[in-house]
């Protein structure tokens, strides 16, 4: 089921006058970097439904920067919002840009942008434990003891190469202790970790007792130390990880480009715009990777795993959403790099229909939503659906491996050729998905 349109319903339950539209517009432009009032209104505005139509080969994304909402987003509070039935607890749906597209009222900025979005609601996985689920949405694999399947990012940075060699091209931002990696691929393939965006990447800088000549013979002695152990582990990919690691970080040490993982060179009317939260700043972090050419940004922010007091957590964790996705696709199309950039937004599964004892959704693999906007993906559209409840898939389910096909597609890569581990076995981008067409530029 795919819906799309061109006109702007500001709220399909209430009514604005003419003054309230335009107040309210005028505020959510002056959230947007100093894009203009009339920029974002006219026919080529980036929340118009037709934002892309007159840009139809906006070709493949040479870059990627996937929200990864850890802790399992609720569907239904959130981009797939139903109403008239219990099921609904206190969201309200409100009208989008886009006909038929309904968000829930904790989205104004992201419902204004709806024509550069697309909604895929027809979500399902095998799983509701967080680990496993997580595992399967990053790598398109079921978690196994006797082999480590890659993330995206290595896969792509594996494809691709990168675009700039003086910067490694795969990050994750934020907490990701479980992260797959480069899974079986090279440990140099490997996300770079930043722990917190605005800290960026730690201890790169000798100290200033230290001049570079002592400290490059300090690095000499210690792997002469360090031969033997290197010598009869040279086959573990753990410690060639960290060995590729190291030395990318000794490559960085006193290079110009480590400025951009400074944030706080940016204005601080830009870094307060994003967000003074680790979801906003992450955001403000992946799009300055993505101008100095990362091909592959995760940003992950937990504290989606509501069995509690759903409500009352809800709304700061949807408002920095909001706020942040809306911002980095302003910010993106404002500079061009949308039409080079795929944007993902997307969780691990989706929650519960029904309210628990506690005023909480509890884990639901059944039905669950995400996001996709930017280079190689048509926007305005909604694609499947859950049933009126939210409880199962009504239309056109979509596995795992088909959405994460699909990004692969997007961005060009090679979905359909088979790619070998060390040990011979082979896979392939997205395991065995099918690529939907339907949401293809």
């Amino acid at each position: 089921m795919n819906h799309s349109g061109g006109s702007f319903l500001m709220n399909g339950c209430k009514e604005f006058s003419s003054d309230s539209r335009r107040g309210f517009m005028r505020s959510v432009a002056a959230t947007c970097l100093g894009v203009s009032y009339a920029g974002l209104s006219g026919p080529r505005g980036l929340g118009s439904a037709d934002a892309f139509a007159a840009e139809p080969n906006m070709g493949k994304a040479k870059h990627i920067i996937y929200l990864f909402m850890e802790g399992a987003m609720s569907h239904l509070d959130t981009f797939d919002p139903k109403s008239g039935v219990p099921e609904a607890g206190e969201t309200k749906a409100i009208q989008t840009r886009v006909p038929g597209m309904m968000f829930s009222d904790r989205f104004p900025r992201l419902s204004y942008l709806a024509g550069a979005i697309t909604v895929v609601r027809s979500l399902s996985t095998e799983t509701g434990a967080h680990d496993k689920a997580q595992y399967l949405m990053r790598t398109s694999y079921k978690k196994l003891n006797s082999i480590q399947h890659p993330g995206m990012g290595a896969w792509m940075l594996s494809q691709q190469g990168r675009l700039n060699r003086e910067l490694p091209g795969n990050y994750v931002v934020g907490a990701a202790n479980r992260h797959p990696g480069a899974g079986f691929l090279e440990p140099s393939l490997s996300p770079v970790p930043i722990a917190n965006p605005t800290t960026g990447i730690q201890n790169v800088e000798l100290p200033k007792y230290l001049p570079e000549s002592l400290f490059e013979r300090r690095l000499w002695l210690a792997e002469k130390f360090d031969t033997n152990f290197q010598t009869a582990h040279r086959q573990n990919q753990k410690i060639e990880a960290y060995n590729q690691l190291y030395t990318e970080a000794r490559n960085l040490m006193g290079s110009e480009h480590l400025k951009v993982f400074d944030i706080k060179d940016e204005p601080e009317s830009v870094r307060e715009a994003y967000g003074d939260n680790t979801l906003g700043q992450g955001c403000l972090l992946a799009r300055r990777l993505v101008e100095s050419g990362a091909r592959f940004v995760e940003v992950s922010y937990g504290g989606w795993d509501m069995h509690q007091d759903l409500y009352s957590r809800l709304d700061e964790r949807a408002s920095h959403l909001d706020n942040a996705l809306g911002i980095l696709l302003k910010d993106l199309h404002r500079t061009g790099l949308l039409n080079d950039t795929l944007v993902v937004l997307t969780t691990e599964f989706g929650r519960k229909p029904s309210i628990n004892a506690n005023a909480g959704r509890d884990h639901h693999p059944g039905a669950f939503c995400s996001l996709l906007a930017g280079a190689g993906i048509k926007g305005g559209q909604v694609y499947g659906a859950s049933d009126k409840r939210g409880f199962s898939v009504d239309d056109s389910q979509m596995s795992v491996a088909d959405f994460n096909k699909t990004i692969a597609a997007a961005a060009g890569l090679p979905t359909d050729k088979e790619l070998f581990s060390p040990n011979g076995r082979p896979f392939k981008i997205g395991g065995d998905g099918e690529v939907v067409e339907d949401l293809l530029a």
